[in-house]
């Protein structure tokens, strides 16, 4: 659909009186954003999809709440990085967690970001990061989070955000690295 062609406003009015073809077209407008930002926070499109539909079901639920004067994006993305962060903790079991400890260790030795190139595609590469690197990578690159935010957003220490933080960019430079290697090999 043509951005021309699209009435936020009212598609939003047929949204909020359950229309399902209002639905439809505020989903597919703005699918290609949100899946944008749900793939960064996602191991894979699987997962991706579920944060985006699990997205969009708040966007449906809470849309009397949404005021106008303002722009839409920001408004989802925040819902977009609350279904991310709502099935980060689904899954918080299954992430791996160092102490306290370690953390304050591992913080203080705080590494500069990988360059990132804009034209390297860097979604594969996030995307084999562990789901708590990942969230909070995403969280405090991407987002502009700071440590003690992302700490109440998780429910973790501001020294457990910065060690994951730490590691991501670790893990993310060895997977630079090794990706700039095999292009190597290749030629």
């Amino acid at each position: 659909m043509r951005e021309k062609d699209f009435d936020l406003l009212s598609v939003m009015q047929g949204c909020l009186k359950s229309n399902r073809d209002s639905q439809r077209r505020l989903y597919e407008h703005f699918n290609g954003y949100a899946m944008s930002i749900c793939l960064r926070y996602s191991k894979n499109r699987e997962e991706a999809v579920e944060i985006l539909n699990d997205a969009f079901l708040k966007v449906f639920n809470h849309l009397s709440q949404y005021d106008t004067a303002f722009p839409f994006k920001p408004w989802l993305r925040r819902i977009l990085i609350n279904a991310a962060i709502d099935q980060h903790r689904k899954n918080r079991n299954m992430v791996v967690t160092l102490d306290l400890a370690a953390a304050a260790e591992l913080a203080a030795e705080e590494l500069p970001l990988p360059i990132l190139s804009k034209d390297e595609d860097v979604l594969p590469i996030l995307q084999k990061l562990s789901p708590a690197y990942r969230v909070v990578f995403n969280l405090y690159v991407m987002e502009g989070y700071a440590h003690q935010e992302i700490a109440e957003l998780l429910g973790i220490d501001p020294r457990t955000s910065r060690s994951n933080l730490l590691r991501a960019t670790q893990n993310l430079r060895a997977l630079m690295r090794k990706k700039s290697l095999d292009i190597a090999k290749l030629n």
